[in-house]
């Protein structure tokens, strides 16, 4: 059968893609004080005339972070709604329905993945849902100042996953993987991929040409894409199908992990050295310029890993309702070892191969087969039974957890004595209230 191939892409408005202007949330200072006291007081008094309807919590589909982890954005079966992740604060909820899509046969608007470009009011969706506002197959392009589309780009199967950067708009299928320039959503490059449902594929933001990084086509396989040098590189990362990837915004790092959950690993993603480690059944294709930190022996799902923006921490969630933390050691600026603090690691490594990173990160001889999870250097347990995305607070050693139930944490661990993390916020998201009027919009330029 012939691989999916894009079909159209059409104007939804009198606006083009060219003329639509980019605008930025700004940042936020303000923190949200916790009502929950006082709505749970009032529930002892009887009141005197009938209450207001209770509102009807909405469905979660799709939950994500914006590049800096600065915003996050939930996409619900009636819209979509935007938070000031550090500190918590909401910002914008839209409801949506079939009047915001004229094409649409559904009465509700759901929205099943969302991608935001850090704070500006352009934003991609694809329908999702029992009753989506936008077909599974096509990807709308959102002009939040405008309140409408000024394009589409069309399939003939399912998207999986949307990237955004400022010039680029990756959309990924189960088995292929398109890259338009954003001004003129001109098709540049396509990239075949082992099935891919979960829609992985991570590229960087803060580096011009763009670095990609998706599974290749044999299991187990990543495939490390760099516009600048135009290489190719094909890295056999695990022995099980990928799980979860993560990358550093300036595209030097990626970390890894696959379906046994058991093992994360990190690489050089623009070196792409192989090491070869020997194993008594003989030779393996061991890892890139990289390392590996086990979270545990049992099997786990990894919901998500995330590089704090100094890449010396990596951040782990998984379905085990624990967050882990883990040390990743910068010499120089090169890239090294991920490692434990509290495990004596020693790590080599070889002269410079000119991109100033270190060629080859070699462990030596002191690890222990497994990793236990409480090697990590921090920890937070989570009521197990829903997925957790983690990323990094805007303040030192600080981490955001954001859950498909509607919770919102805040904790802070301790570098030097690690442990159990301290709660330091705590909210439903789905509650917040206290959004932008009608009216009021994004204040400054990209």
């Amino acid at each position: 059968m012939a691989s999916p191939s894009p079909i159209t892409f059409s104007a939804c408005s009198s606006a083009s893609s060219s003329s639509a202007s980019l605008y930025s949330i700004p940042p936020d200072s303000d923190s949200v004080s916790d009502d929950s006291f006082s709505s749970a007081a009032a529930g002892f008094f009887t009141p005197l005339e009938d209450p207001a309807p209770v509102a009807e919590v909405p469905s979660v589909y799709h939950l994500s972070f914006n590049q800096d982890y600065g915003c996050f954005v939930a996409g619900l079966d009636n819209g979509f709604r935007i938070y000031n992740a550090d500190p918590f604060k909401a910002l914008f909820r839209r409801d949506m329905d079939s009047s915001s899509s004229p094409s649409s046969s559904s009465s509700r608007g759901g929205i099943g993945l969302v991608a935001m470009l850090f704070r500006c009011n352009v934003l991609c969706f694809v329908g999702g849902g029992t009753e989506p506002l936008y077909p599974a197959n096509k990807v709308m392009i959102w002009d939040d100042h405008l309140s409408r589309c000024f394009g589409e780009l069309s399939f003939r199967s399912e998207v999986r996953n949307v990237r955004i950067r400022r010039d680029k708009i990756i959309v990924v299928l189960a088995q292929k993987i398109f890259v338009y320039n954003f001004v003129d959503l001109r098709l540049v490059h396509q990239i075949e991929t082992a099935l891919n449902s979960k829609g992985i594929c991570e590229v960087s933001h803060t580096s011009s040409p763009m670095v990609l990084a998706c599974p290749g086509l044999q299991k187990g396989q990543i495939r490390i894409e760099n516009y600048g040098s135009k290489r190719t590189k094909f890295v056999m990362a695990h022995d099980s199908r990928l799980a979860c990837m993560s990358m550093t915004q300036d595209g030097r790092l990626l970390a890894t992990a696959s379906t046994k959950g058991t093992l994360v690993r990190v690489f050089n993603a623009l070196d792409g050295s192989l090491l070869q480690e020997e194993h008594n059944n003989g030779p393996t294709c061991a890892y890139v310029a990289g390392s590996q930190v086990r979270r545990g022996a049992d099997r786990a799902e990894i919901y998500s890993l995330a590089f704090s923006s100094d890449a010396h921490w990596l951040a782990v969630s998984s379905d085990k309702g624990t967050i882990h933390v883990f040390s990743l050691k910068v010499d120089s600026g090169s890239l090294a070892t991920l490692t434990n603090d509290r495990s004596q690691v020693v790590a080599a490594q070889n002269p410079s191969n000119g991109l100033g990173i270190s060629s080859l990160s070699i462990l030596k001889g002191v690890l222990p087969k497994y990793f236990s999870s409480e090697w990590s250097v921090a920890q937070f347990r989570l009521p197990e039974g829903s997925q957790y995305l983690v990323g990094f607070g805007q303040q030192k050693n600080t981490v955001i957890i954001i859950g498909l139930n509607g919770s919102f944490y805040k904790c802070e661990f301790d570098p030097a004595k690690g442990g159990e993390m301290t709660q330091l916020e705590h909210h439903n998201y789905l509650s917040a209230d206290n959004f932008l009027k009608p009216g009021e919009t994004f204040t400054k330029t990209m």
